[in-house]
């Protein structure tokens, strides 16, 4: 078997119905397998799997074990010479794992490979690649050097700016949202070290791949959607978990003076008040128009009786000849695709050309009876049920 896809699951049960069918339809080309490893969730994740994809090996854990363990349970029982870590809240192109098997077999030192991810907006997400967090690149980030001198080593390795969004190259460490590596080598270095509950444990992960002498790279040429939010909410207790889990990595691997114990100490409440700032829930815009992406007319009617608004129709088969431009559609527009037509690559594509013109995107899933998608990769997506008549 080539590929194994490890989906972690915790109460995302909608995210994870969308993330499992790009997933199916990214593989149909490989030999591949699906395996869902649910922490115990209390929606209707597990339900939701085995009526739905009944082809996906299902993992339900009696309690939420965490990020690191959950995933080492998954992997444990995968089959494929290669594994990829994928969040529940991520939408692949259909051809995503296509191009990164075949620029992980070019590699001949192949650590981790990560991809380009964006937001529920369309907007590149930095954390896609970045570099160690020593407390030197720590202290850049904090104090935001990284954005004043961006084109110096000296002060832009956080986010590993020496290569751009659209550029591959090589890089120290990736997100956990999507990590790619051969399955001998995650049991090699031990996989996700299990003593860290979250947030940390991708850097660890990361790291100790280096350490194994082997290369990790960042690879531009697929788009990955992240909706970020969705996995976590922002709350006290991620608060509580941020700072030990980086915490836990300095501890693990650098010896650093009292000095910096004491300034990491204050970084690591001053991130994690931050994201807490950032995780607060915003004052949602309506939007003033829809503009649906299909040919079925009968979910136009199912979508105006939900929004209670006119919705425009435009063709998806006549839309191939008329070609959207970005003047054609205003600000306040929510633009709607339906994924019976409209493949997940397409989908993607219409969240980059459309990003940063006050345009929210969402997104119809193949059979399914619901709409979703997020406005902010710092607040909850938005999941909008339109009833199953029109399947």
């Amino acid at each position: 078997m080539q590929l194994s896809v490890i989906i972690l699951n915790y109460n995302v049960r909608y995210f994870l119905e969308l993330c499992v069918q790009s997933v199916q339809s990214a593989t149909e080309n490989i030999y591949a397998e699906i395996i869902v490893v649910d922490n115990n969730s209390s929606d209707d994740s597990c339900n939701m799997i085995k009526s739905r994809f009944p082809n996906v090996k299902l993992i339900r854990n009696n309690q939420n074990v965490g990020f690191p363990k959950g995933n080492n349970i998954g992997v444990a029982q995968a089959k494929g010479e290669y594994i990829c870590i994928l969040n529940p809240d991520t939408v692949v192109a259909e051809d995503t794992f296509e191009k990164v098997l075949n620029f992980a077999k070019k590699q001949n030192n192949l650590g981790i490979v990560g991809v380009k991810l964006i937001d529920g907006t369309g907007n590149f997400l930095p954390e896609s690649k970045r570099g160690i967090p020593t407390p030197w690149v720590a202290f850049t980030k904090i104090c935001s050097l990284y954005k004043i001198f961006p084109k110096s080593r000296f002060f832009n390795q956080y986010y590993a700016q020496h290569l751009s969004e659209n550029e591959t190259g090589e890089v120290e460490i990736l997100v956990g949202a999507f990590m790619f590596l051969k399955n001998e080598l995650y049991n090699e270095v031990g996989g996700f070290d299990e003593n860290c509950f979250m947030y940390s444990d991708d850097i660890d992960l990361s790291y100790m791949v280096l350490q194994k002498g082997k290369t990790n790279y960042y690879y531009h040429d697929t788009t990955v959607i992240h909706y970020k939010g969705e996995s976590t909410i922002k709350d006290g207790t991620y608060m509580k978990r941020f700072q030990e889990a980086m915490t836990f990595f300095y501890k693990k691997h650098f010896q650093v003076s009292v000095f910096f114990n004491v300034f990491m100490r204050i970084g690591i409440v001053f991130f994690s008040v931050i994201k807490r700032i950032q995780g607060r829930s915003k004052t949602k815009t309506t939007s003033r128009k829809y503009l649906l992406l299909s040919t079925s007319e009968t979910v136009v009617k199912n979508i105006i009786g939900v929004v209670q608004k006119k919705v425009n129709f435009l063709e998806w088969k006549s839309e191939k000849e008329v070609n959207l431009s970005s003047n054609s559609i205003k600000k306040g527009t929510q633009i709607i695709m339906d994924n019976e037509f409209f493949s997940f690559k397409e989908c993607i594509k219409i969240h980059e050309r459309f990003k940063n013109k006050g345009i929210t995107f969402r997104i119809i899933p193949k059979n399914a009876d619901f709409i979703i998608g997020s406005d902010s990769s710092n607040d909850r997506g938005e999941v909008v049920i339109i009833g199953k008549n029109y399947i």
